[in-house]
Parts: C-alpha cells; structure tokens; sequence
C-alpha cells in the first residue's frame, strides 16, 4: 500500500499504521489530524476501483451521517450568538411544528435523538427520492405525531434529524442549512466541504461503493419477530419503512442530483483535510478563526442520552449510541480520543471527531463503505488510532 502525504515528526508510526489499516481495501481514503490548530497528519491512500478517477488529499467523497457534525456546529454557532435556545421548545422558532403532540419537543430533545420523530411515518409515503425534497419532508415532520413520548427514550434519528435541524437553522437565519455551513464556516476556513454541492466542484468528487451486502427490511423484520417485537407497532414499521430507503438512498447519494441538494443527515461532500480543520477550530483558533468557545463545546458535548433505553416495542434491543447535541460520543464501538471526545460517524467508515483536552481533531474519509460501525469499530481505524494515541502520549 502505498501511502502519501505528510506526517510531522513524532508522528511516522500513524503514516505507517495508517498504511496497514488501508492494506486490505480496494478503494481510497484519507486522513488528516490537527493539533493546537495546525496540521500533523495529512495522508492519503488507494485508488477509485469503480469511476477510475483520480484519488488525492483533494478529492471529495460523500460522508453520510458525518454530515450530522456539520449540521451540529451549524447549530451550535446560533446557539453561541444567542439566537438559539437548547432548552426551548422547537415551536418558539417553528411554529407550526407545535401539531400532533410535538408542543413540547425542545431543540435539546431533537439533537439528541429523543424527539420520538426518528422516522417518516410510513403512511407518509415519502420515499428515497423524496429525500430532495425539503418541503416534503418538512412537511411531513410537521404533521407527524411522535412514535414515542419525546424525551423520554433513544432511537436515532438517521434521516430525519438533518431536516429537523435544518429547518431550524432556516426559521431563524433565513439561510439553508447548506447556505450557512458555506457562509459562516466553510468560507472563513476555507473548506472543501459542502451540503448541497456546487456544480463546478461536481468533478472532484468520487464515487463510493460497497461489496458488503448489508440486511435489508424482510430479514431484519424476521429478526424482529425473533426477538418478540410486534413489528407491526407503528415505531417498527417507521424503522422498517427507513431501513426500505436505505439501498436508494445511497445510490441517490450517488449521483448529481443526489450531491446538488440538502440532506444535512447524510449528503454532505468534503475531505479529511476539510473535516479534520473544522473540528479544529470548534475547539480552537485556525489561522485567526474559531467558531465555537470553549464554554459552548462545553455545553454541546454534554452527555444527552446517558441512562436512556430505546422506546418499546424496541426497548429489547441493546443501545448503540451515545449522544451530546447533536455530537456522538465516545463509546466501545468508538472510543475516539476518550473522554472529551465528540464527533460524527458515518456509515461505511467515514468518521470526524475532536479532543479538546489535548487540542486534537481527527478526521477519515473512505470511498469503500466497509465495516459495520455500529455494532463495532471499522477495523481500518483500529491501527492508525492506537498510532495517534501513542504518538500523543
């Protein structure tokens, strides 16, 4: 395998490991680590085995949920300037989102996956490609009736809380979630990273691509029904409904169309360079910029969801997520840097993440969505991490 780009001294073995861990992936990835706001690492590695395009620092790749971190710092910018309140009701900035039961959601219960709105209610009939369609799927939130008492349970809302969010950050600025992401932050920091791609940068993106053949509705619902769940309670169809998008949607996440709209849970576009900068100035200044205090990454990481089951008929299952505002947390299946630690995985690998103790941001990007993050770690990860833990220690 071989391996590209820069590694500032003390850091040799992460090139390496990071090397080791791509050895046995066909497609390409990137890797980029900030300390006290400068670059230590910046790597990449592989080819594009699908669109035969080339593969260097530069090149963007679709970053599924990771999009989720951006969309988060959006948010947490507004509540910094006092024009957001986490403990408000969703309805002080969103009126008509008050119907059905949701009066009483606030911001807090949203970005941490407490809002009961964790999938498209299935009578809604929005579909994978309704995904680019804001006011559809707005809408469709609008008119919901939670699927479980808000607040009072975890379920992650993998579709749904990129609008939810979105549409907040668009009620009180008056921008997309992907106009304010390019305004507020990208621009400053001068990013390649995107939610809602610029046509001009279209050819600098590369395809990803999977060879793992992943569950779909009919055998998780058999697994469902295994388990005792009555699978035709309204929270499970919901999740079956989702779990039916998921093979379109990520073909749809594929595409022009799929890159030119706002998906804020998941089709953001960028690179390691751009991710791991980012997360660097939320926990520090970057070439005169910071973006977020310390006071408000001390409040956005605050655990959310700590001590939570997942809502019944679900409750049987295991929970696999730990949450802030709107960040994950660390936890066995992702230990990150360690306590401190917030950030955004993305599903096949993708992952970002920031340690403001040690002043550290991390950043991997993949174009082959490989492993199962949820149910452990991406064993790509697993040699560069202990290499950045020991080059640090």
């Amino acid at each position: 395998m071989v391996v590209e780009g820069f590694v500032e001294r003390g850091f040799d073995a992460v090139r390496d490991a990071f090397g080791r861990g791509q050895s046995g992936d066909e497609g390409g990835a990137q890797l980029c680590v900030y300390r006290q706001g400068r670059v230590v690492v910046d790597l990449w590695a592989g080819q594009d085995p699908v669109s035969g395009k080339g593969w260097d620092a530069e090149s963007l790749v679709v970053l599924m949920s990771v999009s989720k971190g951006l969309t988060a710092t959006c948010v947490h910018m507004l509540v910094e300037r006092g024009q957001l309140d986490l403990e408000a009701p969703v309805r002080e900035y969103w009126p008509e989102f008050a119907s059905n039961g949701k009066a009483d959601i606030t911001v807090a219960d949203v970005l941490s996956h407490r809002a009961g709105l964790s999938s498209f209610d299935p009578e809604s009939g929005i579909g994978a490609t309704d995904m680019t369609n804001w006011a559809a799927c707005v809408g469709a939130l609008e008119t919901m009736a939670p699927l479980w008492e808000p607040g009072t349970a975890l379920y992650y809302h993998s579709l749904t809380l990129g609008y939810l969010a979105g549409e907040l950050i668009r009620r009180i600025t008056g921008k997309t979630v992907g106009e304010f992401l390019a305004a507020e932050i990208a621009g400053p920091l001068d990013l390649s990273v995107w939610i809602g791609l610029p046509e001009q940068e279209e050819h600098r993106v590369v395809p990803q691509f999977t060879r793992e053949k992943w569950a779909g509705p009919a055998e998780v619902e058999k697994l469902l029904v295994g388990l005792g769940i009555d699978v035709g309670a309204r929270l499970v169809r919901a999740t079956l409904a989702t779990l039916a998008t998921r093979e379109d949607g990520i073909a749809l996440l594929n595409t022009k169309e799929g890159h030119a709209a706002e998906v804020p849970s998941g089709n953001g576009i960028g690179n390691a360079r751009s991710l791991a900068r980012l997360f660097a100035a939320t926990i520090g200044e970057v070439d005169g910029v910071r973006l977020l205090t310390q006071q408000s990454i001390d409040r956005a990481r605050q655990p959310q969801t700590d001590g939570l089951r997942h809502p019944a008929p679900m409750d049987v299952l295991p929970v696999t997520h730990r949450f802030a505002h709107g960040y994950g947390l660390p936890q066995p299946t992702n230990p990150m840097l360690g306590a401190g630690s917030f950030g955004s995985v993305g599903t096949g690998g993708r992952i970002t993440y920031a340690h403001p103790e040690s002043g550290v941001a991390v950043a991997y990007t993949c174009t082959n969505m490989g492993a199962d993050t949820i149910v452990g770690p991406d064993p790509r990860w697993l040699p560069w991490t202990e290499a950045l833990h020991q080059a640090l220690a």
